[in-house]
């Protein structure tokens, strides 16, 4: 699991405006992402899948080591004019427009008499592909994570948390990429040289299941 930030984010579907960020909590074993999306969304779960949709969208990946170079500044210069052509070359691509969705990952943080479910920290997962890494990034989400299991269960968590359990909850996020600056080209900054892909998306929907 990568490293988490309390969440200033939440559940829910969100359109014009922000949804309930109370959602309910899944778990794999009875159901799946698949199932509990619409039909015509894109579920980016993993590299074979990720590597298709970004040709659909920019053709081929960057070459990273001419970008990078001998990692001296004239690098960042270089990104900044790759990344600027490829939302020139992106504009009005069908794949531009399309729903997807992609995972981040949480840990339950402590519990909301109020709602009967349980608060989240999350954070990014980031995924080797044949691109570079690649983290999404959610745009637009409001505070407030709450995820909330069928009562039967809610003691049994409550009573994991209390023997000190970390719970771990996957967070399946759906939307649509920004219209402008949908994908961001980078480096990481704990690997040299690492390209790094970071699509952004605009949130329409969130769903939790039991990483278990």
């Amino acid at each position: 699991m990568v490293a988490l930030s309390v969440a200033s984010m939440s559940a829910g579907v969100l359109c014009a405006q922000q949804a309930d960020p109370v959602r309910p909590l899944l778990r794999y074993t009875e159901t799946s992402p698949a199932a509990v999306l619409p039909d015509e969304i894109l579920y980016l779960d993993r590299p074979a899948v990720i590597e298709s949709y970004l040709a659909a969208l920019d053709g081929r990946p960057p070459d990273w080591p001419r970008l990078y170079g001998a990692g001296e500044d004239a690098h960042m210069d270089r990104l900044f004019e790759e990344n600027r052509a490829r939302d020139r070359l992106r504009a009005g691509r069908p794949a531009l427009a399309r729903r997807i969705a992609f995972v981040w990952e949480g840990v339950m943080t402590g519990y909301d008499a109020e709602t009967g479910g349980f608060r989240l920290a999350v954070g990014p997962k980031v995924l080797p592909t044949a691109w570079g890494h690649v983290r999404f990034k959610p745009d637009g989400l409001p505070a407030g994570l709450i995820a909330v299991p069928p009562p039967e269960q809610r003691e049994q968590f409550r009573a994991r948390r209390a023997d000190g359990e970390t719970i771990e909850v996957d967070l399946i996020l759906t939307g649509r990429l920004l219209s402008e600056e949908s994908i961001i080209y980078d480096f990481a900054h704990e690997e040299k040289g690492q390209g790094m892909v970071m699509p952004v998306v605009r949130v329409e929907r969130i769903d939790y299941f039991l990483a278990e």
